[in-house]
């Protein structure tokens, strides 16, 4: 499988992994759509092995994810200002839009117009978002595992490390956290880590003795997590051999950078596959809605799949929180951080961190690769 890509990559091509998602509808840069079939035969294999689907109910889900997908802007407009959060029911095979008990008949029947569910609940999305902003300013103990707006339960859900939830910091931070809105106090299993790994020969890239894993090609280069290198820094390929350098970074509160492409390497709008499925096209960055199934691509792990759980989370590392990231129940370990996050053929994000590892499961956080593009003023490289 090494040999593989060590094939693909000694002609100079530089391969992205799975990524996708905007922090933000205002601040998105127009997503590409995607075209002809949803995804390849190997793609709906891996489906099936980590969903426990047949093949029909692999393709079932992933066209009603894209069309759930197209539904969410124009679901969210018709519920204006009585909108509360949206996500994918995989056991309808709908998109579910939550609204406040004060929407009128008019915008409910609006939003049902568009094929999506409605549930009633009772704060809007712009409240809990004010909320969620009030918690972002307080200083989280390590304790403080995330947080983030979860649109089913109506509430900002704070999740704690399990073993840390009795500690003082822990308890005056969610007292503060409650004042500041409505509040749900989940337990995780541990603090997030970053992804990012000492030297091991063979792997995708390097800045120094860091090893992490390429995102998606932009026009000019390829996106990749912060934590992995500082602006200025050079960057080396799996074979050592010179890329470029890193023109922009941020970490902590953000988790992102880019990297120039040059010296022979060039970008190809691809998320490798690792023997497990196809090499993927890249045909666009459509934000897949929470409960959609999505897959990630990384030099340690390889790919994995499972689906999003929540968005707009903040993650509290040990260097500092991350704001605007996406939260996934996909597994990751070290050499992952800045690999792909991939939705059918629709990039999402480059990996950030989590815990747990891809022998017990865990969670795992991307940065949305909208933001990234729309920070940089770049342009994703599609098929």
């Amino acid at each position: 499988m090494r040999t593989g890509l060590a094939a693909l990559l000694l002609v100079g091509g530089t391969w992205a992994t799975v990524a996708a998602g905007p922090a933000s509808a205002a601040d998105a840069p127009e997503p590409a759509r995607s075209s002809g079939a949803p995804a390849s035969a190997a793609l709906l294999d891996a489906m099936q092995r980590d969903f426990g689907l047949t093949k029909s109910q692999a393709e079932a889900r992933l066209a009603a994810e894209k069309t759930a997908t197209a539904v969410e802007p124009t679901a969210r407009r018709a519920a204006g200002a009585a909108y509360g959060g949206s996500w994918f029911d995989a056991e309808s095979g709908k998109l579910t839009v939550a609204v406040t008990a004060g929407a009128s008949d008019a915008a409910v029947d609006s939003v049902r117009e568009t094929g999506a569910s409605v549930r009633t609940v009772k704060y809007s999305a712009r409240q809990l978002d004010a909320a969620k902003a009030r918690i972002d300013k307080l200083d989280a103990p390590e304790g403080v595992s995330s947080w983030h707006v979860d649109a089913k339960a109506s509430s900002v859900v704070v999740a704690v490390a399990a073993a840390q939830r009795a500690d003082n910091d822990v308890q005056k931070f969610l007292s503060k956290a409650r004042a500041a809105g409505p509040v749900t106090v989940e337990e995780a299993a541990k603090a997030p880590e970053t992804f990012a790994a000492g030297t091991v020969g063979g792997d995708p890239f390097y800045t120094g003795n860091v090893r992490c894993s390429i995102g998606f090609s932009v026009h000019g280069g390829f996106v990749t997590a912060g934590h992995c290198g500082g602006a200025g820094q050079s960057v080396s390929g799996w074979d050592r051999s010179y890329i470029g350098n890193i023109q922009g970074s941020s970490f902590p509160d953000n988790d992102y950078a880019w990297v120039n492409v040059g010296s022979g390497w060039w970008t190809v709008p691809v998320v490798l596959g690792w023997g497990t499925v196809s090499d993927q096209l890249v045909r666009g960055s459509a934000e897949a809605p929470v409960g959609a199934s999505i897959c990630r691509s990384g030099s340690t792990t390889h790919w994995h799949c499972g689906t999003v759980l929540g968005k707009n989370e903040t993650v509290n590392y040990s260097q500092g929180a991350v704001h605007q990231m996406t939260g996934t129940s996909v597994c990751a370990q070290p050499g992952d951080s800045g690999g792909s996050f991939i939705s059918g053929d629709q990039a999402q994000g480059v990996t950030s961190g989590g815990y747990g590892d891809c022998t017990s499961g865990g969670r795992t956080w991307f940065q949305p690769i909208n933001e990234i593009l729309n920070r940089y003023g770049l342009t994703l490289h599609t098929a």
